[in-house]
């Protein structure tokens, strides 16, 4: 199985590595990919050192499956190429998600939509994902009419300059900005550029991938994206509205039987999820599981995760993982 890593020396790109070791995932051949400027540089898997290699090079080099997060430009100019030269291409980037003819796919959710004709595949957003294989579940069982949604947003969704920013500001030391204002001791109500109806991409995405990857035009879905000064993962504190009625302990024990998803919901203990546990780890974790007493068949949920691995890098592996388990590869 020959993988591509497409943007390899990213932050993405790098926990793709790392979860690509970790799963052992059936790597024959694995060839790192990056920008012009990182060809020829060293990136290390399971012990071995590879070179990596430009783009045009790595279409010329066919592999099965190349996992890409390079950044919506760079998928839109490259992943046909190398879906015309026979690869399978696992988008990461906003490029392919909201288009008609590619699948968004959360494996657990829907990974049986796919066939051996989808050569591009898109990986959702990591706010969307987290959300979605909670609200999943319970769609199926209560019907869910309205979501909102509010999100406290770690930085590495911002990627690299910004981890450096908060850590330029923890050190008191002037440097390069990657947001508008400080990220220390603040809470940015901005992820992502706006958009003409005054929300931000960030929260579109939510509105726009959660239909899809649901398969329910119906449902609606607003949301608010909050930037805060985490390292570890993304938090959503999530409402949500069903057309039926439910019982919290039954809700409770259909997420405690979802793969992919930990409950940790106990107020005597004060276990709740965190950030800073989340960080490292595949799952999706919730809890503060309440009813929304204001309003009738309403649920409250806090859910978190770690938006680099699940968000981006684990959701997509999985998604590689089933291609070659169902053949389509």
């Amino acid at each position: 199985m020959r993988i591509a890593v497409v943007g390899a020396t990213g932050m993405v790109g790098e926990v793709m590595l790392k979860v690509l070791a970790e799963r052992n995932f059936p790597v024959t051949e694995l060839i790192p990919v990056a920008s012009e400027r990182s060809v020829g540089k060293e990136i290390e898997y399971k012990g071995k050192k590879y070179k990596v290699v430009g783009m045009q090079t790595a279409v010329d080099m066919k592999a099965d499956i190349a996992l890409f997060s390079a950044g919506g430009d760079t998928s839109l100019e490259w992943a046909p190429k190398f879906a015309a030269a026979g690869t399978t291409v696992i988008d990461n980037s906003s490029a392919w998600r909201m288009d008609p003819t590619k699948k968004l796919i959360v494996p657990e959710i829907n990974a049986t939509e796919l066939t051996a004709a989808d050569k591009i595949i898109a990986n959702p957003n990591c706010s969307t994902i987290q959300m979605v294989l909670v609200l999943a579940p319970l769609h199926k069982k209560y019907n869910i009419k309205r979501v909102i949604v509010s999100t406290y947003q770690s930085i590495t969704g911002t990627g690299v300059k910004a981890v450096q920013q908060l850590e330029n500001e923890y050190a008191g030391v002037q440097g390069e900005m990657a947001y508008k204002y400080p990220i220390h001791r603040n809470a940015i109500p901005q992820c992502d550029s706006f958009e003409e109806n005054g929300y931000t991409k960030e929260e579109m995405k939510l509105v726009r991938e959660t239909k899809k990857i649901l398969s329910d035009n119906t449902i609606a879905v607003t949301a608010t994206a909050v930037r805060v000064p985490i390292v570890g993962g993304h938090s959503e504190a999530v409402n949500v509205e069903f057309s039926n009625d439910f019982d919290v302990n039954e809700v409770r024990n259909i997420l405690h039987h979802t793969d992919g998803v930990v409950v940790q919901d106990n107020n005597d203990t004060y276990t709740y999820p965190m950030p800073m546990y989340a960080q490292g780890k595949d799952e999706v974790f919730v809890g503060r599981i309440r009813r929304d007493e204001s309003q009738e068949n309403t649920l409250n949920m806090w859910i978190v995760s770690d938006n680099l691995r699940k968000g981006a890098a684990t959701n997509t592996i999985q998604i590689a993982e089933y291609l070659i388990a169902a053949k389509l590869v």
